[in-house]
């Protein structure tokens, strides 16, 4: 698959402005702690620490 430079920076620059719009408006930080409490909330955290660090025996 070959993707023109022109489309990778013209989905760059549109991810940068969207990613500017969130910022701007608070809505990135809002849907960060929306998803960390999320995470928390079906035990993801817990379970990753089970995954990388076994209980012992």
């Amino acid at each position: 698959l070959v993707v023109s430079r022109g489309k990778m920076n013209k989905d760059a620059q549109m991810r940068a402005t969207i990613n500017q719009k969130l910022i701007e408006t608070g809505e990135r930080e809002r849907l960060k702690e929306l998803l960390r409490a999320k995470l928390i909330e079906c035990g993801w955290k817990d379970q990753l620490k089970n995954d990388f660090y076994p209980q012992r025996l």
